[in-house]
């Protein structure tokens, strides 16, 4: 995914995380201000259609990682292991699994990967209507 950076100009940087359906009428509002000759806001979503995948969202690991990542920009995968106070090998494998999610992003910088999230809160959209017929919520 591509990344625009932290930035400090007011705009709104939250990811939208939902759950089997993304948001229709963000993409109009976009499309409509393209036909109209001007740059819509950015806006950031993932649709997830597993719910393993925004449990793997929200365990605390991944929100103390993100946190870090946010509050303190590390410039290694290193740093951010000293910084949540974590062995190397399994913050190197939860940051590979948040990226792998499309979370943050890995940078090669130089021999590191330096960790990068473009978004400053992260909003969750999960619906409680009934589950489709044919998946695996319908039969749990």
């Amino acid at each position: 995914m591509a990344t625009t950076g932290n930035t400090d100009d007011g705009t709104d940087r939250t990811l939208h995380v939902r759950f089997r359906e993304g948001s229709d009428d963000e993409l109009e509002r976009a499309l409509a201000a393209v036909d109209r000759g001007e740059t819509p806001d950015p806006h950031f979503e993932v649709v997830y259609h597993d719910p393993a995948d925004v449990h793997r969202v929200t365990r605390p690991k991944s929100l103390e990682l993100l946190r870090a990542i946010v509050q303190h920009e590390p410039s290694s995968i290193r740093e951010t292991a000293r910084l949540v106070d974590r062995d190397v090998r399994q913050v190197h494998r939860n940051l590979t699994e948040l990226e792998n999610l499309h979370l943050l992003d890995l940078v090669e910088d130089g021999q590191a990967k330096r960790p990068v999230v473009w978004y400053d809160a992260i909003d969750i959209d999960l619906p409680l209507a009934s589950p489709l017929v044919d998946s695996d919520e319908a039969t749990a």
